[in-house]
């Protein structure tokens, strides 16, 4: 069992500059700890601490009103997730976002609807976190000590949000409601996450989520670009002719001028500086991304699930269902934070030619997970930051 060290979250502390005036300077002035050590101890990259140091950082939380004194030292400490379940059972608050349609004669919400295979995942996830993906029945309600029950991770507060899919409302509406979802979510103290179900061609918070990692504006094409290594994210999804080309940092029809992607499904980019092409084809390919970003130290974390298509997000509860820890460990971890970042390539076993191949929630394709490289992810990561 490993802990994290809570100090940011308890502070409120987060890493831009803007937002966290003296915040250090306050601390090692109270404490007398050195600077580096409080700066470490913000990113939750310390190996140890003195009992001294410990007991100096409780007085000034105490004494600042950040935490009761009866509460601490517990309340500076958390038990770090070893699987992917336990990643979100174990944050307070769940808040789960997906993308809604409506019918081009409709003009308010009351007629708007969620994508099937949008639900799907919805219900594939709501299952595996409160049964951390079947296993809570094989776990034991109590220690061998009867007086210490053993506790079983779950989320406190669950929230559902819906916000405008690309090309169901104005391009103004849809990003001013994806930020206000986003932004709320930013400002909240508590232990939380936020999962965003679909593409960036359905759910615009999936942008915010992938352009807040990686440094980049959200809703600005980076088609334009001469070189792939410039693109702001390593991975990259290249739409279909009839898709909505909604502008992305992650998204388009051009990869770089010196990286062909004329084929639609997602590209990754690999150690050597190459990137890899998972390809969509309707007779029997597809693709989906697992990406997260957890700031344990903040208790924050963010996930984007998107299937490349319908079929593909049906797909993906599948594999979560039977195959969630192939998303875990992290593929990143460092400067505070972990980072899972993973494409799965499908490849259809069988096809169904009949009209009802839509409502198919059993399909079957044989599956492989491509882990992105930690180093790739570090230098989008320095570089964005």
């Amino acid at each position: 069992m490993r802990y994290s060290f809570r100090l940011s979250e308890l502070l409120g502390h987060v890493p831009d500059p803007r937002k966290r005036p003296g915040t250090i300077k306050a601390i090692v002035e109270h404490t007398g700890l050195d600077r580096h050590q409080v700066a470490n101890l913000l990113k939750n990259e310390v190996k140890y601490i003195p009992l001294q140091a410990l007991s100096r950082l409780c007085d000034f939380l105490i004494e600042r009103g950040y935490v009761p004194a009866d509460e601490l030292p517990g309340a500076l400490f958390a038990v770090e997730p070893e699987h992917f379940w336990e990643l979100l059972a174990r944050r307070q608050r769940l808040e789960l976002c997906v993308g809604v349609r409506r019918e081009e004669e409709e003009e308010g919400p009351e007629g708007a609807w969620v994508v099937a295979s949008d639900s799907v995942l919805l219900g594939e996830l709501l299952n595996g976190v409160s049964t951390l993906g079947g296993t809570a029945k094989h776990r034991r309600d109590q220690s061998p000590l009867e007086s210490f029950p053993i506790e079983r991770p779950h989320p406190e507060l669950l929230k559902q949000s819906l916000v405008w899919s690309p090309g169901q409302n104005t391009a103004e509406e849809v990003m001013r409601r994806a930020a206000e979802v986003f932004e709320e979510f930013c400002s909240l103290p508590t232990d939380k996450s936020l999962i965003s179900l679909g593409s960036i061609k359905s759910n615009p918070v999936t942008e915010m989520i992938l352009a807040g990692a990686f440094g980049a504006s959200a809703f600005k094409s980076q088609d334009d670009f001469q070189r792939s290594a410039d693109r702001s994210c390593p991975f990259f999804l290249r739409y279909r002719d009839d898709d909505p080309h909604a502008d992305s940092c992650c998204g388009g029809v051009r990869l770089a001028d010196d990286t062909r992607s004329k084929q639609p499904g997602f590209y990754f980019e690999t150690p050597s500086g190459k990137w890899k092409h998972i390809a969509w084809r309707a007779a029997d390919r597809d693709a989906a991304l697992v990406f997260y970003i957890h700031r344990e130290s903040q208790g924050r974390l963010e996930m984007a699930l998107s299937g490349f298509s319908g079929r593909a997000t049906r797909l993906l509860a599948k594999t979560l269902a039977s195959r969630a820890d192939d998303f875990w460990p992290p593929v990143y971890e460092g400067q505070g934070i972990q980072v899972g970042a993973f494409l799965v390539q499908y490849t259809i076993n069988q096809r169904d030619d009949s009209h009802d191949d839509i409502l198919q929630t059993e399909l079957t394709a044989a599956e492989k997970v491509h882990p992105l490289d930690g180093e790739v992810i570090r230098r989008r990561l320095e570089r964005g930051g």
